[in-house]
């Protein structure tokens, strides 16, 4: 048997393939929508891709599981246990079967054994493998997919949290703790492979750590201490992090099946004549360093540098219009990478940042300014300040005078803020805030300022702060 693990750093996703060298097929485990690697992975060690398995319908980034079936006719073992409004839809024309609780299936000498470890979704599954191709007549490991991560488990209020499906935080809870009673009696030695590591919003507190063993899970891992199904439903509910609004395009595009992109799928570089259309009738984002942003941009243009495209696009980019790139020809492709991951399906290509400052279209700037700068008009008033960070960051401690506005919600916040006074934008280090920055303007905002270092920078020069006290019982 030969087990692969990849990684997409930039969202904390783990896929697998996992190899029947004796028979020469392979399957691969929570594909992501890039399938290049899989397929070139499979080439080298000489497998032929036949099989992918789901654990769940994600909602995080959109599945490479159609893409794989419809390019080398890779069977789908997907999950048929949860409620109708949670099963696949595009399985018609595949080669596919429906899983439950106990079924099985090989893939060459390998067996998977099915486990419904709902919760984190009432589809969600988990596969048990067996090398019997090896000899063996013991399960090795578990495919969790976004069940047990290494440190955490999934979230079970993201139905509610995203798309909007009132009370299925509290049920859902309670199908985790099910669940997670269940793997509780699985034995220790198997090896634990997640879906997700440090970084991802499908839960709390995961470690950085690739992989682990079911008996470090039970000893070590927060949530899997309880044997109290009320004090667990309290602890796995609370402080979890912001549940980004593109989970339910996600939840629907990997349900109805995603768009095929097809093998050479490309984008191409436009002429900068149609910029200002582009301006009006979608998204256009520019993936400029801030602080060049900042110096001169296109009016109407939100700034999300490359490196922070996967974090921000889902929650920024408007699904429902085109999306185009102000970059360098070099990052169009990789950019259009992110997007594709995380669902925007239209993307109409890009323009060269070097060919948009020729133009004399970049009339815009925005000015910064460092605390000791700034802090004076800040406490008179003079200035509004605007905090963009998470809600645990402001609850941690936050500058008395800021209002929060945390940037993912800043679009449809933005209404609430005055256009008459000066809007200073300040997050933990001052790269969330100059995306703000860019956010406020193209909704009209003229009078805009970064925060130069942010709260750090603020609290190093020993300037004020609160943090708020908790309420008292009665």
């Amino acid at each position: 048997m030969l087990l692969k693990y990849f990684y997409d750093q930039k969202l904390a996703h783990a896929s697998y393939m996992v190899g029947c060298q004796r028979a020469g097929v392979a399957v691969v485990v929570d594909p992501g929508r890039d399938i290049e690697e899989y397929l070139a992975m499979a080439d080298q060690e000489g497998f032929k891709v036949t099989a992918v398995a789901e654990t769940h319908i994600h909602a995080d980034y959109v599945s490479g599981a159609r893409e794989l079936a419809d390019r080398v006719g890779a069977k789908l073992y997907v999950s048929d246990e949860g409620p109708d409004e949670w099963k696949y839809q595009f399985l018609d024309g595949y080669d596919s079967e429906g899983l439950h609780d106990g079924d099985h299936f090989m893939v060459g000498n390998i067996r998977f054994d099915v486990m419904h470890t709902h919760g984190h979704t009432p589809e969600s599954i988990s596969f048990v493998l067996t090398d019997q191709g090896g000899g063996a007549d013991k399960p090795m490991g578990i495919f969790t997919g976004d069940f047990v991560f290494v440190g955490s488990i999934g979230r079970p209020d993201l139905l509610e949290e995203a798309a909007g499906m009132v009370g299925t935080a509290q049920s859902g809870a309670r199908d985790l703790f099910e669940s997670v009673e269940r793997f509780k009696t699985l034995p220790d030695y198997l090896q634990v492979w997640p879906a997700h590591g440090a970084g991802s919003a499908c839960g709390k507190g995961l470690g950085a750590i690739p992989s682990s063993t079911v008996g470090y899970e039970k000893r070590f891992n927060p949530a899997l201490q309880f044997s109290d199904e009320e004090a667990f439903v309290q602890y796995i509910l609370a402080d979890q992090p912001e549940a980004p609004k593109y989970f339910a395009v996600m939840k629907r595009v990997n349900k109805e099946g995603p768009r095929i992109l097809g093998k050479g799928h490309h984008h191409k570089m436009l002429d900068v004549d149609g910029l200002a259309d582009a301006v009006r009738l979608g998204t256009v984002v520019d993936l400029t360093p801030s602080p060049q942003f900042a110096q001169g941009h296109v009016p109407g243009t939100i700034n999300i540098p490359l490196d922070m495209l996967s974090a921000w696009a889902g929650w920024l980019v408007d699904y429902d219009r085109p999306a185009y790139l102000i970059c360098r020809p070099e990052q169009l492709e990789e950019a259009a990478r992110v997007l594709h991951k995380i669902g925007v399906e239209e993307i109409a290509g890009g323009y060269d940042v070097e060919a948009v400052r020729a133009s004399g279209m970049a009339t815009e700037t925005y000015a910064t300014g460092s605390p000791a700068e700034l802090s004076h008009s800040i406490e008179s008033g003079g200035v509004q300040l605007i905090d963009v960070r998470s809600q645990d960051e402001w609850n941690a401690g936050h500058i008395d005078q800021a209002r929060h506005h945390f940037l993912g919600r800043l679009p449809a916040s933005a209404e609430q803020l005055p256009h008459d006074q000066t809007l200073v934008v300040q997050c933990r280090s001052g790269a969330r805030s100059a995306i703000g920055a860019s956010v406020l303007q193209a909704a009209g905002f003229k009078n805009v300022v970064n925060l130069n270092g942010g709260y750090t920078a603020w609290k190093a020069d020993g300037l004020p702060s609160v943090k708020p006290q908790p309420a008292m019982s009665s």
